[in-house]
């Protein structure tokens, strides 16, 4: 039943976009390639009229941003710098960069602020400042809305503005009277602009803002560049916070705090990127004349992509981004988005929290890390908590692999939305309540463990691309039937529920995994035959997969035995309680998970791979370390011993 639909002429576009590129885009590097690398320093005791010299460094970033070539390194010293970086050119190639760096420890903020005094208090600790629209400048965020595809106010306006004290954010009143009552745990803020002045009321409880710390946003981003195909940058070691950001839906140019704005090969490391208003860090679309005007259309989506596919969506010209170790949080929508700009991209080792917490508006981006087009994506070994969703991978997730994260008190962990894979999930710890949403097929989850529910969608008849191996060229457009998973020594806790995937229409497996007290198991004898009746109906339907069935091999069903899972938070670090039982091992044999024993996946017809195109054997465990390859233990640990144990997670 594939839907082949013919995007030859945007390959072609794309095509004569890689061949002529640097003269349609007007990037000719001819007078810089063969520039010898030198390093800029800059210092809050500097000045923009000074060489960049360690003697004589620059005031501001973007003074040596302006003289920066490919090569040169970009060195911050200590202080506060309350500046906008767009970066006017990138490196030639990964060998030559630019690079943007903290010194080496010393404490560099860059933040999207300015300070405010003059506060004036009335009634109820409610206190104003008036400030002069020329402040501002050309963008004013205390008029400027929070808008864009997929946007939901919830009926009210929220302004991109925001009002801090000592570093916390105070959240935007609805009206004006919601001062009258001081919230004790919220504070509020509340502005109006007028011809001439911006004034903003704000809650300061039982202190004198004249005394304290009071920021307000003023930039829009903190470091992004103003045009795309920027390449080969290095960002690394800063305190980066505090920009009015602006909704970024997958249909329109995605900026945040931090973006790469549809670039290649940048790396983004060793940071802390927080109090953004919407988006953190931006792996993102370009902007263009349609953007924000495809709410609720699969076919703008379409047409999105195969736009892109003409502007240079392909593995030599877009995407390759490593963004690692940094700390991102409290972000209103995402804290890593990207559409399409996402591809062939690590993400690795990064803390994010708080990420659409306060939720005083909704819509269908939010995330610790939401991506369009995940091809070829890994997202590895990161901690996620404190989110509404921890990995969301919407439309085009293929060859992506989610391995070796940390998910917890999130109100779901990853959902996979009309998605054909193939997708690999491996060595994952996620308990939150809700485990997995799945709109998808295409999945293979090995060796995680589940201490939450399952919701399955079984059909979603939006047809959505898939694509050729280890590509962005689009082979054709498929709906999304539910199934086509494999569940493969994976280890279920208190909580975790795969029962609904009895509904699924396409093949499901489970095979070697364990099922402790409070689990759910997915198929038992008496269910078996009502789940062929399901997917009777749909044959019709289906008519060049295999026979549909679900089928359920090596279970161990343990419901006497408590995993007792606990999850401790300390100085040093996390560390997970869990019971275990080296009769496990015995009990049942598991395989290797090999390419082989996975598979390919139904509707692309694709076996999983790594990213590189190599077969996958999931021969190391959470920590990296060896499985025993003759029985691999369930779940994302090797289990040595039985009974009560106390592992640091991260």
């Amino acid at each position: 039943m594939k839907r082949t639909i013919n995007l030859f002429l945007s390959q072609v576009a794309f095509l004569f976009v890689f061949l002529f590129g640097n003269h349609v885009f007007g990037a000719s590097t001819t007078d810089i390639k063969n520039h010898a690398g030198k390093v800029y320093h800059v210092s809050v005791n500097g000045s923009d009229v000074n060489d960049g010299s360690l003697a004589r460094p620059f005031k501001t970033i973007m003074a040596a941003a302006n003289v920066a070539m490919p090569g040169d390194v970009i060195t911050v010293h200590a202080g506060v710098y309350r500046e906008q970086i767009t970066p006017p050119r990138g490196g030639d190639s990964d060998q030559a960069r630019i690079t943007y760096q903290a010194a080496n420890g010393e404490k560099v903020e860059i933040k999207g602020s300015e300070i405010i005094k003059g506060w004036q208090k009335l009634d109820n600790d409610t206190w104003v400042a008036k400030i002069p629209n020329s402040f501002f400048g050309k963008f004013n965020p205390y008029k400027e809305l929070i808008c864009g595809d997929w946007f939901s106010p919830l009926n009210r306006e929220h302004h991109r503005g925001a009002v801090y004290l000592n570093g916390d954010w105070l959240m935007e009143a609805a009206k004006q009277d919601d001062l009258k009552v001081m919230d004790e745990k919220n504070p509020l803020w509340y502005a109006k602009v007028d011809s001439l002045n911006t004034t903003i009321w704000a809650q300061f409880k039982n202190v004198n803002p004249n005394d304290e710390t009071v920021e307000i946003n003023v930039r829009p981003t903190i470091f992004y560049p103003d045009k795309s195909f920027i390449n080969f940058i290095t960002l690394r070691g800063f305190i980066m916070q505090q920009a009015a950001t602006n909704w970024a839906p997958p249909t329109a140019e995605q900026m945040g705090l931090v973006g790469t704005h549809w670039s290649r090969g940048w790396i983004i490391e060793n940071n802390t990127i927080q109090y953004s208003k919407c988006v953190g860090i931006a792996l993102g679309k370009y902007g263009d004349k349609w953007d924000n005007n495809q709410t609720e259309s699969a076919e703008g989506y379409v047409g999105t992509i195969n736009r892109a596919l003409a502007n240079g969506w392909n593995k030599g010209t877009i995407g390759g981004h490593i963004v690692r170790n940094n700390t991102i949080a409290y972000c209103e929508q995402t804290g890593i988005v990207g559409s399409m700009g996402c591809s062939f991209s690590i993400i690795q080792g990064n803390v994010i929290h708080d990420i659409h917490i306060r939720r005083l508006f909704s819509g269908a981006e939010m995330a610790g890390i939401k991506f369009h087009g995940a091809v070829d994506v890994q997202i590895t070994g990161n901690h996620i908590y404190r989110a509404n969703m921890g990995v969301w991978l919407d439309w085009m997730a293929q060859g992506v692999h989610v391995s070796g994260n940390l998910m917890h008190d999130n109100l779901l962990d990853i959902f996979m939305e009309v998605d054909h894979g193939p997708m690999l999930v491996n060595n994952n710890i996620l308990l939150s309540k809700t485990s997995l949403l799945m709109n998808s097929s295409g999945a293979a989850f090995v060796h995680n463990i589940f201490g939450g529910k399952m919701e399955v969608v079984d059909y979603d008849n939006r047809l959505t691309p898939y694509h050729k191996p280890h590509s962005t060229f689009v082979a054709a457009l498929h709906d999304n039937p539910g199934g086509d998973m494999r569940f493969v020594n994976n280890l279920f806790v208190s909580g975790g529920n795969a029962s609904q995937y009895d509904k699924a229409i396409l093949p499901v497996s489970f095979d070697g995994n364990v099922f402790t007290k409070g689990s759910t198991r997915p198929i038992s004898e008496n269910r078996e035959k009502k789940f062929g009746e399901i997917n009777e109906a749909a044959k019709e339907k289906l008519k060049n997969t295999k026979d549909v069935i679900a089928i359920e091999r090596n279970s161990l069903d343990k419901q006497d035995f408590d995993a007792m899972v606990n999850l401790v938070t300390k100085n040093e670090g996390v560390y997970l309680e869990i019971a275990f039982d080296k009769k496990w091992l015995t009990e049942k044999k598991r395989d290797l998970v090999t390419s082989k024993l996975l598979g390919k996946v139904i509707i692309p017809d694709l076996p999983f791979e790594n990213t590189d195109g190599s077969k996958v054997v999931i021969d190391t465990d959470y920590f990296g370390k060896k499985r025993n390859i003759a029985n691999p233990s369930p779940g994302p640990f090797e289990i040595l011993n039985s009974g009560m144990q106390k592992i640091k997670v991260w």
